[in-house]
């Protein structure tokens, strides 16, 4: 069974920094797209960061500058560091995997749980 978990989130003060991470396990064949999402307190859900397999990386405009997804293609891990966080920022943090397996070549989306992150003074 494939599965992706979130961790890395917590309580940040307004300018601080964190790191998440996206762990993929299961029978993972190879992976085409990962992406960060985002929901809010007001249950807004929004694209934060996507990387995919060419390299190309793109980002939601209220996070460019300060944001990057990385990915560690031998873990099919994702990361997300997350630099000069601000109080908006908070929301549950999620990824979302476009993955194969060793029994199915089909390309099916994975999403985890997500992590929480506080942004607060």
């Amino acid at each position: 069974q494939v599965q992706f978990v979130e961790s890395g989130g917590g309580l940040a003060q307004p300018g601080d920094s964190l790191r998440l991470s996206c762990v993929g396990s299961g029978s993972i064949r190879s992976v085409s797209r990962m992406a960060w999402y985002r929901q809010g307190p007001g249950g807004k859900r929004e694209s934060v960061a996507t990387w995919t397999a060419s390299g190309a990386t793109t980002y939601a405009v209220f996070v460019e500058g300060r944001f990057a997804i990385s990915k560690d293609n031998a873990k099919e891990t994702a990361y997300l560091s997350m630099n000069n966080l601000k109080p908006e920022d908070t929301a549950n943090y999620y990824c979302c995997a476009s993955a194969t397996t060793y029994s199915s070549m089909v390309y099916t989306n994975y999403c985890g749980q997500g992590t929480q992150v506080t942004v607060s003074s």
